[in-house]
């Protein structure tokens, strides 16, 4: 069993430690530890964190080979720190069955770069019509706990009663896309001041709030939980922090994307900024900062949405939504939140780590780095600045934006249960 020890990390920002890594586990956490038979990595005040988390990744395999496969996406999640994702459903076929799930489960097994975890269908093709097998789909290998139809929203309320009672027998949850399609239909950008001057459809905040509301309603009906995917509106945020006052089991994510970007961009008419939910106002991005800060919005999770270069170069209208996020999610959150004083590296690891894990019901990630824990690890130069350049994405897609953008941080090493996948900066 191989030794690396860590000398010199600010464990969770903190002062600085040395780390044991013993085989797969974490073996000593302290001053002046011993190198003797270990690979020694000099982390020079670099901030160590746990293996990052993304209950939130579209893999696109299988189907969409094109776009993302789970080697390449895998690939992508430790270059940016990551020891596990959650592998949404949207793939052909829909993972809507044990067989499919088990599947993505297994590739994940194979790829060998972080821990993939399926994410099953609330309902057969997506189509919101009849449930999914969701008990077989939790008492298969891959032994999901989320589920979810993200792509498309499960706007039948009984069914998502009923979504909601079934995985309460299990603990599981049901993460929900909020968009009402009625308000949404031929919507291309947020609804506001800069659709209206530039005569595109616009997708009102409403069309998010209203399902939003009607479901943490129905979870707190049933006693259930129920998780909101990629919240972009302060008047989201307001919903959640009414039910959280109410003692409703809600959760709720942010992506990097919403916290840093808005729709101003889209004056550019650059599809690289059209994207689902949409960029919304200024106003929308602090109330999100303000709200993933003080816990109303639990988590940051990327919705890493790649595309293939013929889906995105092509007129707005008819351009796929969606952007590429694991590789550049950390440093998002760093410019965001840890260099605006918002957040501490401790407060980063609880949203991109510890509560992801929690949330999903996965073992072995999200956990303390001390001794006897699994070594699932990431190491980040905080002090770095670099100017983006999808050239050099592991990812199989390009479509991310904030090419040419100079941000903060760089992850130098990660370790997946104490193998390096990335180590200075390279894939291992």
């Amino acid at each position: 069993m191989s030794k690396i020890l860590i000398r010199g990390a600010k464990v969770l920002g903190g002062e600085p430690q040395d780390v044991l890594i013993d085989g797969e586990t974490i073996a000593e956490v302290g001053n002046g530890l011993s190198a003797e038979g270990a690979t020694v990595v000099e982390a020079d005040g670099k901030i160590l964190l746990p293996g990052l988390v993304d209950l939130h990744t579209h893999l696109r395999e299988p189907g969409r080979e094109d776009s993302e496969t789970v080697l390449t996406g895998t690939r992508a999640a430790a270059s940016g720190g990551y020891t596990a994702v959650f592998a949404m459903a949207n793939t052909f076929p829909v993972a809507d069955t044990a067989g499919v799930v088990e599947q993505v489960w297994r590739l994940g097994k194979e790829s060998g770069y972080c821990d993939v975890q399926p994410i099953g269908a609330v309902t057969v093709g997506l189509e919101g019509k009849q449930l999914s097998e969701l008990g077989a789909m939790h008492d298969s290998a891959a032994g999901v706990t989320v589920f979810s139809d993200d792509g498309k929203c499960v706007d039948d309320a009984v069914i998502m009663r009923r979504a909601l009672e079934y995985v309460k027998a299990f603990g599981g949850v049901i993460a929900q896309h909020a968009q009402e399609p009625r308000l949404t239909e031929g919507a291309q950008m947020n609804e506001g001041v800069v659709s209206a001057e530039l005569g595109l459809g616009g997708w009102p905040a409403v069309a998010e709030e209203s399902v939003i509301a009607r479901d943490v309603l129905l979870a707190e009906h049933v006693g259930s939980r129920v998780h909101i995917c990629h919240l972009s509106t302060a008047g989201s945020v307001e919903i959640v922090r009414w039910a959280k006052s109410r003692g409703i089991d809600v959760t709720a994510e942010v992506t990097p994307h919403h916290l840093l970007l808005t729709d101003e961009l889209v004056r550019s008419y650059n599809p690289v900024y059209k994207v689902n939910p949409p960029l919304r106002t200024e106003r929308d991005v602090m109330a999100l900062r303000e709200a993933l800060a003080d816990g109303t919005i639990d988590i940051v999770a990327t919705d890493h949405a790649p595309h293939p270069h013929e889906d995105k170069d092509c007129e707005w209208a008819a351009a796929a939504m969606g952007m590429v996020g694991l590789e550049t999610a950390l440093s998002v959150v760093q410019h965001t939140m840890v260099e605006t004083g918002l957040l501490d590296w401790a407060g980063v690891a609880e949203r991109m780590s510890f509560k992801p894990a929690r949330i999903g019901s996965l073992a072995g990630h999200g956990r303390p780095i001390a001794p006897g824990e699994p070594a699932n690890l990431t190491l980040v130069d905080s002090a770095y600045r670099g100017v983006v350049d999808p050239a050099g994405f592991a990812s199989r897609s390009r479509n991310t934006p904030y090419e040419g953008r100079e941000l903060p941080g760089r992850v130098t090493h990660t370790f997946l249960r104490g193998r390096a996948t990335v180590v200075d900066g390279n894939l291992a």
